[in-house]
């Protein structure tokens, strides 16, 4: 089965799975609400999360990358169904009531170890949050509003995928081969930024970005359900809610920082702007005006000129293998960790051309496994980020349940026997994307609860973004950087 899970051999599956950890749920409920406090409340709890995000969490990622439709509906279903569940228990007195005596009784929070304080205290935040102070009408509602906006975040995230097409009659002849043709139709599924020809450019963006009456629809609702949710449950508005738990905490410095940011990037980039503008004029005299779907385009040009490279020359320096070489080297000079191929069972992957990597330290052993899922295929969203599958905590017999990640990228297949070339962006976005994997492998924790990226959002992004400034070192580049045929 998927991910080597049994049940996941056929779509049915997720339901047997979706049952099998509400029963779970159901016992370890039970359990919590009679069990005294101490600190097997807060492992019965967690306990209670890995369940059910066992079965989310491979749901989430299943629902948007499986190529069968069929795995994709199971899969939405048990994300829906399992959700539901996970409002309610954020909103189920009882429960609430059995960590409120935990949090109540001061000598044994002071027997408490540190990380089993702070998971607690976690606990109860997602009850407060939810509205548990509530009536239970209301808590009923703020149950209904929480469900509703999953539905709409998912829909909204699928529709923004989805390619627009337009009667090829319509554009012109000679830039209509850039697009998919179907029929009498093309199907235009990106911007097309990187293309040098301008009207390619203006096509993919005023049609990819046509305004979809669904999605705004769709936009507006999500928006209006949040904001009713945050002052439903006590928020001013749901950027309070949202931020409240973070490095950041309120709308206010983020709004501080935004400007900030702003006027300092306003005094560079505006002489970048007018280098940008004489440039397409020189280009292209007849249209100088710089326009929204230039920007992307012309900011290469400007560099490949100030550095006096084409950046295109870059790519042969950055195959995939040799990439991957270089973040095993970093990661075995730094971390002590190596990355090793290990063979996959029959149905465990969704994809023949996805690859499974054991995560091994010099002296702990194994961590856990990556899944790469890099290379386009049709249906699959033009997207990279990180997914956890299941994460790692100390389970009750004494073993480590070890963290299973996927890495979803959008690489281009190989091509007339050359290997898989990444642009600098498309190495950067690599790394940034492993600085998440190992932030998954590393953060080895007794609970799942705040295992890995389960911490705030915005410091979830530190790992990848320092990962980032190894991508962009010549001493880090050079251990690795080859040209694929010459070896320079």
């Amino acid at each position: 089965g998927l991910f080597g899970v049994p049940e996941l051999s056929c779509p049915e599956g997720f339901q047997e799975a979706q049952d099998k950890a509400l029963q779970e749920s159901e016992q370890l409920v039970q359990k919590a609400c009679s069990t005294p406090p101490g600190p097997e409340t807060v492992m019965i709890f967690d306990q209670l999360s890995d369940s059910l995000c066992r079965v989310a969490d491979l749901a989430d990622f299943v629902k948007v990358a499986h190529p069968d439709f069929a795995f994709r509906e199971a899969a939405e279903e048990a994300c829906r169904n399992i959700g539901t569940v996970v409002e309610k228990l954020n909103t189920d007195v009882e429960l609430c009531q059995s960590l409120r005596r935990l949090l109540a009784d001061e000598t044994v929070m002071s027997s408490l170890d540190p990380e089993t304080r702070r998971v607690a205290e976690l606990f109860m935040f997602d009850f407060e949050i939810s509205g548990i102070h509530l009536d239970e009408e209301k808590r009923k509602k703020a149950v209904d509003l929480n469900v509703r906006i999953l539905d709409l975040c998912n829909e909204f995230l699928i529709g923004t995928h989805i390619p627009n097409k337009i009667d090829k009659h319509v554009l012109p002849e000679h830039i209509r081969y850039h697009f998919t043709a179907e029929g009498n139709y093309l199907r235009v599924a990106g911007l097309h930024a990187d293309c040098p020809d301008d009207l390619v450019r203006e096509a993919a963006y005023k049609i990819f970005l046509h305004s979809n009456t669904q999605q705004l629809a769709r936009l507006e609702e999500l928006l209006v359900s949040r904001n009713s949710l945050a002052q439903l449950v006590g928020y001013h508005t749901f950027a309070h809610r949202a931020l409240q738990g973070t490095m950041a905490k309120t709308p206010e410095t983020v709004r501080q920082f935004l400007e900030k940011l702003s006027e300092q990037l306003s005094k560079r980039t505006q002489k970048d702007f007018e280098m940008m503008t004489k440039m397409k004029t020189k280009l292209n005299p007849h249209n100088a005006m710089l326009m929204p779907w230039d920007h992307p385009y012309y900011s290469g040009v400007l560099r490949a000129e100030r550095y006096n490279i084409d950046p295109g020359l870059y790519c042969p320096f950055f195959s995939l293998g040799a990439c991957m070489e270089g973040l095993n080297s970093l990661f075995s000079q730094l971390l002590g960790i190596s990355l090793y191929a290990e063979q996959t069972k029959r149905g465990e992957i969704w994809s023949e051309d996805v690859r499974k990597l054991a995560v091994v330290h010099e002296t702990e052993g194994l961590l856990g496994y990556i899944y790469c899922d890099f290379f386009q295929r049709p249906d699959k969203p033009h997207q990279d980020c990180h997914f956890t599958v299941r994460g790692g905590r100390l389970k009750e017999n004494g073993e480590y349940q070890l963290p299973v990640v996927v890495l979803m990228l959008s690489l281009p297949n190989s091509a007339r026997g050359a290997p898989t070339l990444l642009s600098p962006g498309m190495m950067e976005n690599l790394f940034h994307e492993m600085g998440h994997a190992m932030h998954s492998m590393l953060g080895r924790t007794r609970y799942q609860h705040v295992t890995g990226t389960r911490c705030a959002t915005d410091f979830a992004e530190v790992p990848s973004i320092l990962m980032e400034y190894f991508a962009n070192d010549y001493r880090v580049v050079n251990q690795f950087a080859r040209h694929y045929k010459t070896g320079q």
